[in-house]
């Protein structure tokens, strides 16, 4: 018997976001972290554009957009020259850009999400120890209270870089680390420099080399900003003995040096080196030395039991890589532990259970290992080192290129013509027209919020009905887990409808709207649809035509939309039996029979 499914170590924000995510997708579990309160440091800043659609489908986007600054670029000054300026705009079908907020603040909006679910992070909570079995986890937890024996069904460790889980499971760790120290602070500086927009400087020595360097990451608040820069001799490891230099206890010097805070006068010190202009520093609110290691797991998990975040790879700050692969880590893991522990009722088979849990490795351990080594190599040569082009270079860095195309848990479905295949990320669009509102919506308000959901494309009318054929035979295998609805062409049909065609935006008066489909061959949009077998099935009409291009569906398609964002399959075209039986093979592969 389990006291609850999940236990999860650590209240970071990537344990935050699996407690959040498994509580979403009904999961019980149990969040603990051996801290009394949250961190008042701005350590991890920057949030990527994936990080926000991520929140967007969990549903808490807007509270993180109403703490977070926008991040527009980046001003590089080089030996007291400007050397020019990094603008971070991305492609326009991109619901979110680039943005900035402290790690207390991210944590705050992840657990006010939380809250919705009624679970509380346990403070002061501390896990000793645990053994598994075939059917759960035992975690001994000392408590404010006392010690305490826990039973659940699977064990999340989201617990640093210096993870107790992972220690215990004997997982790899291997890597190195930077010899460089740093210094971290979260001051106000009274400069001119055009509002949120990064500050790189470097300083060149006599043999040519960076010898001093001085980065500073616009926060909420005015000319507030997270700087980071070489520690100041008197405060290096070397200074402050043995001690300092080491790790605790395990070797791996990585994260705050609490016991090392520099003055407001080392900061100053930089900034009169570095600073494009002259400026005082003021208002500290924290600081600290900081240092780098690189190093990955070789397994996230063993058993029933799992590692996220920091615990399975660190790596140095650049891009801001680090909290938000975590936090797509955790999201990863979620959904998929969700759908082990018979999430929504249904009972998976144990073969399609090990394929989800094994597959969050298959998935996520590439991911950290090409995260890791991005960030080293930009750490030594500079991001944009090697041969992409800067496009590719800042998508990269969004995270909007990762994808699990040789996942065992997803297909069929290669790549479409210039549109996503299985395993890749699922685009926005808008112009959707629905049935009631007078306001076209996005792709992404209608995923948001849900699990598995089947999108059907209908490029003609008579597309509908094999449309219908295919939702009920979904809804049939799986049960409560899956949503589904259905884009039709807009006026032109299939591809032809771009977003700057033209295109009506909103439906017909009535409940048919005819969506220009006898001048352009469009699919009729039968608003108040069914599925083959009764049920109620909603059609948007695709009336900007930017389904059409994001996905470029060849005739009628299939889309399988996971939890995470990324298309568990697509299956195109939908006459005919084998649009359904892939779809069943691939449901199968995924919840088992």
């Amino acid at each position: 018997m389990t006291d609850t499914d999940v236990l999860v170590v650590g209240a970071g924000p990537v344990g935050l976001t699996a407690a959040a995510e498994l509580r979403r997708q009904g999961v019980s579990c149990r969040l603990v972290d051996r801290l009394p309160a949250r961190l008042p440091y701005a350590k991890a800043v920057g949030i990527q554009p994936r990080t926000m659609e991520v929140w967007d489908r969990m549903g808490m986007v807007r509270a993180a957009l109403e703490a977070a600054v926008p991040l527009r670029g980046q001003l590089v000054y080089v030996d007291g020259a400007a050397q020019g300026r990094i603008d971070l705009r991305l492609p326009p079908e991109v619901p979110y850009g680039f943005a900035a907020m402290p790690q207390y603040e991210t944590e705050r909006v992840i657990e006010e999400h939380l809250a919705r679910f009624g679970t509380r992070i346990e403070r002061g909570t501390e896990l000793l120890s645990f053994a598994q079995d075939d059917t759960g986890v035992t975690s001994r937890l000392r408590t404010p209270d006392g010690e305490e024996e826990l039973r659940t069904r699977y064990l999340v460790g989201c617990d640093g870089a210096h993870s107790t889980v992972r220690k215990s499971l004997g997982l790899g760790f291997e890597g190195g680390a930077f010899p460089e120290e740093y210094m971290l602070a979260d001051v106000e500086v009274d400069w001119s420099m055009p509002a949120g927009y990064g500050v790189r400087a470097i300083r060149h020595g006599p043999a040519g080399a960076a010898d001093d360097v001085l980065v500073c990451i616009p926060l909420p608040g005015r000319n507030r900003y997270r700087l980071s820069m070489l520690v100041a001799p008197e405060l290096s490891a070397a200074a402050q003995g043995a001690e300092a230099a080491g790790g605790a206890g395990d070797g791996i010097t990585h994260g705050l040096q609490a016991d090392r805070a520099p003055g407001i006068e080392h900061i100053q010190a930089v900034l009169d080196r570095l600073s494009p202009e002259p400026t005082t520093a003021a208002a500290m609110r924290w600081s600290s030395v900081f240092r780098i290691s690189h190093r990955l797991v070789d397994r996230y998990g063993a058993g029933r039991a799992f590692v996220a975040g920091d615990a399975a790879h660190i790596h140095p700050p650049t891009g801001a890589q680090g909290m938000n692969t975590g936090i797509q880590d955790a999201v990863n893991l979620a959904w998929k532990l969700a759908l082990a522990l018979d999430g929504g009722g249904r009972s998976i088979g144990d073969g399609a259970r090990g394929r989800l849990l094994d597959s969050y490795h298959a998935e996520r351990h590439p991911v950290g290992e090409e995260v890791v080594g991005r960030t080293v190599r930009h750490a030594r040569q500079g991001v944009g080192a090697g041969a992409d082009d800067a496009a590719t270079v800042l998508l990269r860095e969004a995270q909007l290129l990762v994808g699990y195309p040789d996942s065992p848990v997803v297909g069929p479905g290669s790549p479409g013509r210039d549109g996503p295949g299985a395993g890749e990320r699922a685009p926005d669009c808008g112009g959707l027209a629905p049935a009631v509102p007078a306001v076209p919506l996005r792709l992404y308000d209608l995923l948001r919020e849900r699990g598995l959901v089947l999108v059907c494309y209908a490029a003609a009318p008579d597309d509908l009905a094999a449309c219908g054929e295919l939702v009920a035979a979904a809804r049939r295998s799986a049960g409560g887990l899956l949503a589904a609805f259905v884009v039709a062409a807009g006026a032109g049909g299939a591809g032809n409808a771009g977003p700057d065609s033209g295109a009506d935006a909103g439906p017909g008066v009535g409940t048919t709207a005819a969506g220009d489909a006898g001048t352009g061959g469009g699919a009729e949009v039968a608003y108040g649809a069914t599925d083959a077998d009764g049920a109620p099935l909603a059609v948007f009409r695709d009336g900007r035509g930017e389904f059409a291009l994001r996905y470029h569906p060849e005739g009628s398609t299939a889309f399988l939309v996971r939890p995470d964002g990324y298309l568990g399959t697509r299956i195109e075209p939908l006459a005919g039996p084998a649009a359904g039986e892939a779809l069943a093979a691939h449901l199968g592969r995924v919840l088992g029979d």
